[in-house]
C-alpha cells in the first residue's frame, strides 16, 4: 500500500469515528457535536494538528447574503485542490445545497464495503452520518480537496 493510500484510509477511518456525533452548529468535538465544517476541522486536528486558521463565527445562512464563496476560498487556501474526475476516498468535497447557491456544505468522500461512493458529513437533523453519494449529491459538488502532507 502506498503512503497516499494509507493516508486516505486513515482519514476515512477517522471520519467514520465521528459517525453518530450529534449535529451542533459551529461545534467541532467528536461525540459531543459538530456541523459539517466542524467535522472537517476535527479531522484536520486529528491528522495534522492545530488548525491552519481561525474560523470566524458564522450563521446557518453564511455567505448567502454576500454571495461570497468563503468555504471554497478557505478550502483552496488550506487544502490541495483536486478534480472531481480524480476524487478518491479521503478527499474533502465541498457542495452547494442547491443549484446556483454558494457552497456551504462539506464532507469526506469514502466508499461502502461494496465499493460504492459515500459521503461522511454532518447533516442538520441527522448528525454525522455516512450517506450514499447519490447523483443528487454528486451534482452539488463545487470542489474537491485533499488534506496536505504532514501530520502529527
Amino acid at each position: 500500500m502506498t503512503a497516499e493510500a494509507s493516508r486516505a484510509e486513515e482519514i476515512v477511518a477517522r471520519a467514520r469515528a465521528w459517525i453518530g456525533t450529534p449535529y451542533r452548529h459551529q461545534a467541532s468535538c467528536r461525540g459531543a457535536g459538530a456541523d459539517c465544517l466542524g467535522l472537517i476541522r476535527g479531522i484536520w486536528r486529528e491528522v495534522l494538528g492545530p488548525e491552519p486558521e481561525a474560523v470566524p463565527g458564522y450563521t446557518p445562512d453564511w455567505s448567502e447574503p454576500s454571495r461570497s464563496e468563503e468555504m471554497l476560498a478557505a478550502a483552496g487556501r488550506n487544502f490541495v485542490a483536486a478534480s472531481w474526475a480524480a476524487a478518491r476516498a479521503g478527499d474533502v468535497v465541498v457542495l452547494r445545497m442547491r443549484e446556483g447557491a454558494v457552497a456551504k456544505h462539506a464532507g469526506i468522500l469514502a466508499r461502502s464495503p461494496l465499493g460504492h461512493p459515500t459521503l461522511i458529513h454532518a447533516y442538520s437533523g441527522h448528525g454525522v452520518v455516512e450517506s450514499p453519494l447519490t447523483p443528487a449529491w454528486a451534482r452539488r459538488v463545487a470542489g474537491v480537496f485533499r488534506f496536505p502532507e504532514g501530520g502529527m
